[in-house]
């Protein structure tokens, strides 16, 4: 395994880092983790050098954490450093801190927690971060030690990642999305760049965009091909977040061994700079290829919000068009599910106010009507 520096703390982690959220599962229930293959997945990582495990109070119903605390014990727990989260969402008194991480450290039959992250941070958890002063708990349980590093995950624009990161000045690390389609959404690589100057190790997490990159369409696959080095799409995609070096470590929620194994074989060979400049420019291509494949011009300006009836109308057309890339429909309409009733496409009662503003001319009611027939099917 190969092994990178994580920011300014005293830890090599591995290149690659276990995400504990998609575990196989019995009968499609994400609360039932498939006790035993998951287990040989966790020790055939660890075993081979996997030294970060990420997990978080709500991955598979809140089973994630106990599935780990059970099957850590036995000399495994020793061997690896562990990273959940704070649902900062629940938390509504300052006495619901001290609660909620008890009740993880219950729950992973740990004394500590070596990476504590403010879970899903974006500009309303901020304030409430803010508001009961999380953080200054947060000292008081190391302390205590009961946390040894703070850290946050993220997601909302670069202006608010940059403000969270000025905001206290002993982070240690951040969890930030981020793959060669996304390089300029969220954080994005300006976030990736600013936290490693300032010292905070960045561990990444949706390498694959949520598993629509590791397969490709055949005009997508074609520009693959054309490379001298073969690598399969997953290889290429992980491939183009370790070339960094700002990156500390990349997270994979692996749901099966084939993946664990392939994934360690890929980390194995992975170095910064590992790209040379022509590999890098197939990347362009290929993301040119994937928007080709968006039926709808959307550039996500979003000149045409705030829309009267609540619809967000660039996130509809961004997970219907991710219908149509990446191939995979249940991913978007499950996508799809996870938006607020109020934000969805049949909300639109074809008012037209957004069309006069858009500057690709889209004629968005009748786009929200497809886009709503294909997202809506069971």
């Amino acid at each position: 395994m190969k092994y990178r520096t994580f920011g300014k703390i005293d830890f090599k982690p591995s290149a690659l880092g276990f995400g504990a959220m998609r575990f196989p599962v019995i009968d499609n229930n994400s609360s039932q983790i498939d006790k035993k293959q998951a287990e040989q997945m966790v020790y055939h990582a660890i075993d081979n050098g996997v030294n970060y495990l990420d997990t978080a109070y709500l991955y598979h119903q809140g089973q994630s954490e106990v599935f780990l605390g059970e099957i850590l014990k036995n000399g495994y727990r020793q061997k690896v450093k562990i990273a959940t989260k704070l649902p900062v969402w629940m938390i509504e008194s300052k006495s619901d801190f001290d609660k909620l991480l008890d009740e993880e450290l219950t729950r992973l039959q740990t004394d500590y927690i070596d990476f504590y992250l403010l879970h899903d941070l974006n500009k309303e958890k901020w304030s409430k971060v803010l508001k009961f002063d999380l953080i200054g708990q947060v000292e008081k349980a190391i302390s205590k030690g009961k946390i040894k590093n703070l850290g946050f995950s993220f997601h909302d624009d670069f202006l608010v990642f940059k403000e969270i990161v000025n905001g206290y000045d002993k982070w240690g690390f951040c969890l930030i999305q981020y793959n060669f389609m996304d390089k300029n959404i969220q954080a994005g690589k300006k976030g990736l760049k600013y936290a490693a100057e300032k010292g905070l190790a960045v561990v990444i997490m949706e390498p694959l965009k949520g598993g629509r990159l590791a397969s490709a369409p055949p005009s997508v696959q074609k520009i693959w091909d054309s490379a001298k080095t073969k690598r399969t799409p997953v290889e290429w995609a992980l491939s183009w977040v370790w070339n960094q070096p700002e990156v500390s470590l990349v997270l994979s929620g692996m749901s099966s061994l084939h993946q664990v194994k392939e994934n360690i074989e890929f980390a194995n060979s992975s170095k910064t700079k590992m790209l040379s400049t022509e590999e890098l420019s197939l990347f362009e291509e290929v993301k040119k290829e994937y928007q080709k494949l968006f039926p709808i011009p959307c550039t996500n300006c979003q000149y045409c919000l705030p829309c009267p009836q609540g619809v967000n109308i660039p996130k509809v057309f961004e997970i219907y068009n991710n219908c149509f890339a990446y191939q995979n429909a249940q991913i978007e309409k499950k996508q799809y599910q996870f938006l607020p009733p109020e934000e969805q496409a049949e909300n639109c009662v074809s008012c037209k106010k957004c069309e006069s503003l858009c500057p690709q001319k889209i004629k968005i009611s009748e786009e929200l009507k497809k886009a709503w027939k294909v997202l809506s099917a069971s």
